[in-house]
């Protein structure tokens, strides 16, 4: 048996600990995160002109994927075709979707043969997946080898883009000499439980994940979003493209990885309203989103990925214990552990608030932020619960065979 002063001493302890490390997270953000370029507040006088391609050609070609997204391609694609500042060439995939994305893909593309625009737009068809492929990795692989133009822009079916949005992330990319640039979406929210769940994700990541860090190339930092990964073609191909992602779930984020390890520049930028994603549809579909990506995160390992549950579980259950001490016991190391616990809920208040303009999320939300922590760690264990109970991984609609996502994960980040 533990002595209770013992017990109660280490919990203190622990708690500062934890107080101390959510006070460097919020001291880091605080310090370095102006540092992330906010397109919207560059005057244009800064940022080059790009090159006007030669023959009339697109300045980027713009790869959309879409799956049974028959609610969001439309508004997706015209977001596109109303881009202004530069010439697209829009590849539209229909990769075996059961609904009407593919017919209203065809009547826009008749749209635009009829009335010809600055952009133009052709659909692709995929019928059937070949063995060895998941689903987007395909999509993505075949479309690109299609493009015309020296930038690729990979986006997804739901994402609205502003006018102007391409054309500023082409013209920072190109002042920055960039080979790869990733413009952060805005996380659209209809309700609280959203906006919970990404104050308390987003909080979490900051102790993983500095953005300012992106740029520099002796960092570990690196950085890949399915709704906005702009490469350059070369680059792209340099690297292999996706069929070196042919089994990858989480291949945006793993192909940020692979274009940083091989040392090429890659930067992040952000821009409110620039490129808007409503990514789920409350608490419970943030929950389900996150069903593929978290044990694959973890690269199916399952003592890694519990690990993390449990580094988790510490994250939300000790500060609760520590002010259930200091609330039953008068003990100085009980005081300790309470104080710790304010200083922890303090720290993380303190991210909300400076983080704000950055999420969108009002900072009373972090009221919510126990709740939406639990709910986060049981998203956790349930990712890796299912893949284990299937034997893989669904993905809309196909599953994936487990052994045969491990055996392709290759190297941890």
């Amino acid at each position: 048996m533990i002595p209770a002063n013992l017990w109660i001493g280490l919990l203190a302890a622990s708690a500062w600990l934890l107080a101390l490390g959510w006070l460097w997270q919020l001291w880091q953000w605080l310090r370095h995160s102006s540092e992330v370029a906010d397109l919207t507040q560059i005057p244009a006088e800064n940022l080059p002109l790009h090159p006007d391609p030669s023959g009339g050609r697109p300045h980027a070609t713009v790869v959309v994927p879409a799956c049974n997204e028959e609610a969001s391609i439309e508004a997706t694609l015209r977001s596109l075709l109303a881009s202004t500042g530069l010439r697209l060439q829009i590849l539209a995939v229909d990769d075996r979707s059961s609904d009407r994305t593919g017919e209203i893909m065809d009547r826009l593309a008749a749209e635009m043969a009829i009335h010809p625009a600055v952009h133009s737009i052709e659909v692709l068809h995929i019928a059937e997946l070949p063995p060895g492929w998941l689903g987007k990795p395909h999509a993505l692989a075949i479309a690109a080898k299609l493009a015309d133009a020296p930038w690729l822009l990979f986006t997804d079916g739901d994402v609205i883009f502003a006018p102007e949005a391409v054309s500023l992330a082409m013209r920072y990319a190109l002042s920055e000499r960039a080979d790869h640039l990733v413009l952060l979406p805005e996380w659209t929210m209809g309700t609280h439980g959203e906006r919970a769940m990404h104050g308390a994700i987003h909080a979490f990541t900051t102790w993983t994940f500095h953005p300012w860090r992106v740029a520099d190339p002796k960092a570990r930092h690196f950085i890949g979003v399915g709704g906005f990964n702009l490469v350059r073609r070369d680059t792209y191909r340099e690297l292999g493209g996706f069929e070196a992602l042919r089994l990858e779930v989480i291949e945006d984020l793993r192909f940020g990885w692979m274009v940083k390890r091989a040392g090429y520049r890659q930067r992040v930028a952000r821009g409110p309203g620039l490129a808007k994603v409503r990514w789920s549809q409350g608490a419970w579909g943030v929950v389900q989103n996150l069903e593929k990506n978290l044990f694959a995160l973890y690269r199916y390992r399952v003592g890694l990925a519990l690990l993390a549950a449990f580094g988790l579980a510490v994250q939300m259950f000790l500060p609760i214990a520590a002010l259930d001490a200091a609330a039953h016991s008068k003990s100085l190391f009980a005081l300790l552990a309470g104080a710790g616990a304010v200083v922890l809920y303090a720290s993380v208040a303190g991210l909300y608030i400076a983080s704000r303009k950055a999420t969108r999320v009002p900072p009373a939300y972090v009221l919510l932020y126990p709740f939406a922590a639990t709910l986060l760690l049981f998203a956790v264990l349930r990712s890796i619960t299912l893949a284990i109970g299937r034997g893989g991984v669904v993905w809309r609609g196909t599953l994936y065979s487990l052994k045969e996502l491990r055996a392709n994960a290759g190297k941890s980040w």
